[in-house]
């Protein structure tokens, strides 16, 4: 079962994972070590902005206003996409601690 993240928790590849475009294919890869996932379009767009600095309910805003559709949908679409990256161990997420201007 798929766990629910935190909205402000802030995810990252995992070490060694890394997301690639691919140009002899013409496509986007997720390189983990002994694994290559070929992520759809969505998930290429959501993975672009997973870089350790944003919260997922920026990702979450970012994507509904690149993408007009409404909020509600796409947090659901990010989390379930994130939370199941992160049980397959390609992604963590940090909570900001008390102190961290981060939102």
């Amino acid at each position: 079962m798929t766990a629910t993240l935190a909205a402000n928790g802030v995810p990252r590849l995992a070490r060694g994972v890394r997301l690639r475009h691919d140009e002899a294919r013409g496509q986007w890869v997720l390189l983990a070590p002994e694994r290559v996932l070929n992520p759809d379009p969505v998930a290429v767009e959501i993975l672009k902005k997973v870089d350790g600095a944003r919260s997922i309910d920026t990702i979450v805003d970012e994507l509904a206003s690149a993408f007009t559709v409404e909020r509600g949908t796409v947090a659901t679409d990010v989390d379930a996409f994130l939370a199941g990256l992160a049980e397959k161990g390609l992604i963590e997420v940090r909570l900001p601690s008390l102190g961290d201007a981060a939102s």
